[in-house]
């Protein structure tokens, strides 16, 4: 086992940092993508935008964002875990 020093811990800061961020923008992007999915097809029709509708848009847009994120993280972090091994 390597002794911890100053800088293995700013490496893993940095890593954890770069991971996390990944994971962010991944999931803003699913967001994006499920949001508009949800919307366009309730916008579409003739009747008017009630709140179960857009409650709907809005739940489907916040579980893309929170599961692609969390798969993005795990996937960095195995990644990263093999690397050090």
């Amino acid at each position: 086992m390597a002794p911890v020093t100053l800088a293995s811990i700013d490496q893993k800061l940095a890593m954890a940092k770069r991971c996390s961020h990944e994971g962010v923008v991944a999931g803003a992007k699913a967001a994006a993508v499920a949001g508009v999915a949800a919307a366009v097809p309730t916008v579409s029709t003739k009747q008017h935008f009630n709140t179960l509708r857009s409650m709907l848009a809005d739940a489907a847009a916040g579980l893309a964002y929170f599961v692609v994120a969390d798969k993005t993280v795990l996937a960095q972090a195995r990644k990263n875990s093999f690397k050090d091994a």
